[in-house]
């Protein structure tokens, strides 16, 4: 007896097409090169490099390395659907000494975060480069930001915005724990802030 083969539903079809965007945003939020990831999950550059860009379609041996890497769980790597269940469970996500908290969910466009980087977070600055464009606002604490030439303290209720193609860094500037906003999209997608008038 034959089997026949259905053609992917629509909604799979998405969810499939949403995967090498958020695959793209967690590489950039861990600050990881292809090569970088390719190093720690052993799937190649050409592979990952198609992945993110929707041409070659996700597999579960692809993806349960690239899950353990980013250290996400598998559902949230895929978008899985939602199961009616009205609360937003996100999921913590500590790289480099810092907590990163998911605020969206949309693939591609603008990505929003909520940091913590304790006080006692190691290293001196080693300002690093990526494509896009970020936006920083201090909820809590004092941010140290190393952009380019520049070196400034960030106050809470105080914001910053810039190109990540130039070589930035940011930390704690005072020994204790910064909370933060950050927003950041493609390389171009400025943030834009609008207001009502009063």
């Amino acid at each position: 007896m034959g089997t026949m083969s259905e053609p992917p539903s629509p909604e799979l079809e998405s969810t499939l097409a949403e995967v090498g965007p958020r695959l793209r945003a967690l590489r950039k939020l861990g600050h990881l090169t292809l090569a970088e990831l390719s190093a720690t999950t052993g799937i190649s550059v050409s592979t990952l490099s198609r992945l993110e860009s929707g041409s070659r379609r996700p597999t579960l041996e692809l993806l349960l390395p690239l899950a353990e890497a980013h250290q996400v769980r598998l559902d949230e790597l895929v978008g899985a659907p939602a199961t009616g269940d009205p609360r937003i469970h996100a999921k913590p996500v500590v790289r480099h000494g810092m907590t990163f908290i998911p605020l969206t969910r949309r693939p591609g466009g603008v990505q929003a975060f909520k940091m913590i980087i304790p006080g006692d977070r190691p290293g001196e600055p080693d300002p690093r480069t990526h494509e896009g464009y970020e936006w920083l606002y201090v909820l809590d604490g004092r941010l140290r930001l190393v952009l380019g030439e520049h070196d400034v303290v960030l106050a809470a209720g105080e914001a910053a915005e810039f190109d990540t193609r130039v070589p930035h860094w940011f930390g704690p500037a005072e020994g204790r724990a910064v909370e933060l906003l950050s927003l950041f999209g493609p390389q171009g997608e400025r943030v834009h802030l609008r207001a009502k008038p009063r």
